[in-house]
C-alpha cells in the first residue's frame, strides 16, 4: 500500500529555491518537507559544464542566513564550489530533504493539495513548486535539425571543450551561456558563434553584484509605482567574466547572424553561405519544469501559471519560486532567490494560520 503523509507545507524541489523556502519555513515554525528528484544535493549546479563559474564573488552568491565561503585561488567560485555550500546549507540547518523523490502530480484534494511522488503521497495545506528550468532545455525548431549528420547538444549536455577537440563547432545563443560555451571552445576547436542579434557585452567591471543591485531597483520601482528601470536587461545580456573577456579580447569571440537553417554537413546562411560543422551546441535557454503541476490546469500565457508575487492567482495554497523575474525579481539566481522566498514562506504562515 502507497504510504500517506500528512504535513503543512510539501517543498517540491531541493535545489536553491527550495533550500531557501526551507530555511524561512523552519524559522517560522511550520511543519514542512522538501521532496527533491535529485540523488544527492547541489541541485542542476551539480550537471554544470566543467569550467563554469559564478559571475559573483561567493559573498554575493548566499543564501539567506549562511554566507559562501571564499573559494581559495578564484575570485568567482566554480559550480562544484556551489554544489559544497548548498550541501553544507542543508546540514547546517537540518533541512528535511528527502530523495531522490520525483512528484508525479499535484492534485486539489479538498481542503488539501495531494502530492503523488513515486515514494508516496504527501497531503499538505500548501505546496512550493521549487523545481527550476534545468530538466526542459528549449531548442528552437531551426529547419534542418532533422538532416544534420553532425552531433547535436544543448547547454545541459555539454561538459568540456576537450570533448571537442580539432573539431569545428556552431555555438547557438547570444546569453552568457552561449558565449561562456563558445569562449571555453576556442581552447581545442574552430568555433562559429551564432546570435539572433549582436551580443550585448555589459561593461567589464560589471559583475553579478551590480545585476543584483539593478534588479533589486527595478522591484523597488514597480514597487512604488514609479517607472520601470529596465532592470538587469538595460545593461546587457553578457557578464564579461574573465574567461569570455579573454577570448573577446583575442579576437575569438566574434558573432554571425543567426543561420536559416542546418543541412546535412552544417549551418546555411540565408545568403546561401555556409560551414561544415562537426556539432550544433544549442545554448538557447529553459522553460520552467511545471508538469507536476498540470492537474491543477493554472497555465496562462506562454505556458507560465500567473502569479501574484509568488502566489499562484487562481490556488492560493501554491507557491512557485525560483523561475524567473515572474516570481520574483532575479529569483533564479542564489542571492536573488531569498527575498521571495521569505515572502512566500510569510504568506503560507498567514494561510495556515488563517484555517
Amino acid at each position: 500500500m502507497t504510504p500517506v503523509h500528512t504535513i503543512d507545507v510539501v517543498v517540491i524541489g531541493g535545489g536553491q529555491a527550495g533550500l531557501a523556502a526551507g530555511f524561512h519555513l523552519r524559522r517560522l515554525g511550520v511543519g514542512y518537507v522538501i521532496l527533491d528528484a535529485q540523488p544527492s544535493a547541489g541541485g542542476a549546479w551539480q550537471h554544470a559544464w566543467e569550467s563554469l563559474h559564478l559571475f559573483s564573488p561567493a559573498t554575493y552568491s548566499s543564501l539567506p542566513g549562511m554566507t559562501m565561503s571564499h573559494q581559495l585561488g578564484e575570485t568567482y567560485p566554480d559550480a562544484q564550489h556551489v554544489v559544497d555550500y548548498l550541501a553544507d546549507y542543508e546540514r547546517r540547518y537540518g533541512l528535511p530533504v528527502h530523495r531522490p523523490v520525483h512528484v508525479l502530480g499535484v492534485h486539489r484534494d479538498g481542503p488539501l493539495l495531494r502530492v503523488d511522488a513515486d515514494s508516496g503521497t504527501w497531503q499538505a495545506r500548501a505546496v512550493v513548486s521549487a523545481t527550476g528550468t534545468w530538466s526542459r532545455p528549449f531548442i528552437p525548431a531551426v529547419p534542418g535539425r532533422e538532416v544534420f549528420q553532425g552531433r547535436q547538444l544543448h547547454t545541459v549536455n555539454y561538459g568540456s571543450s576537450e570533448d571537442f577537440t580539432e573539431q569545428h563547432v556552431v555555438v547557438v545563443g547570444g546569453g552568457n551561456s552561449g558565449a561562456q560555451i563558445a569562449a571555453d571552445l576556442t581552447a581545442h576547436a574552430d568555433v562559429t558563434w551564432a546570435t539572433q542579434r549582436p551580443p550585448r557585452f555589459l561593461a567589464d567591471n560589471i559583475d553579478g553584484r551590480a545585476l543584483f543591485e539593478a534588479a533589486t531597483a527595478r522591484r523597488r520601482a514597480l514597487e512604488t509605482g514609479a517607472a520601470d528601470t529596465g532592470g538587469v536587461a538595460s545593461l546587457g545580456d553578457i557578464v564579461a567574466v574573465p574567461p569570455v573577456r579573454a577570448a573577446r579580447d583575442a579576437g575569438l569571440l566574434k558573432a554571425s547572424p543567426m543561420f536559416a537553417r542546418l543541412a546535412a554537413d552544417g549551418p546555411v546562411w540565408q545568403d546561401g553561405s555556409a560551414v561544415r560543422a562537426d556539432a550544433v551546441i544549442w545554448c538557447t535557454g529553459f522553460r520552467p519544469a511545471l508538469s507536476h503541476l498540470a492537474p491543477l490546469a493554472l497555465r496562462g500565457h506562454r505556458g507560465h501559471i500567473p502569479t501574484t508575487g509568488t502566489r499562484a492567482t487562481a490556488e492560493p495554497r501554491l507557491h512557485l519560486l525560483g523561475y524567473g523575474d515572474w516570481t520574483g525579481p532575479a529569483s533564479a539566481t542564489l542571492i536573488g532567490v531569498g527575498r521571495p522566498a521569505r515572502d512566500a514562506a510569510r504568506e503560507i504562515a498567514e494561510l495556515l494560520d488563517s484555517r
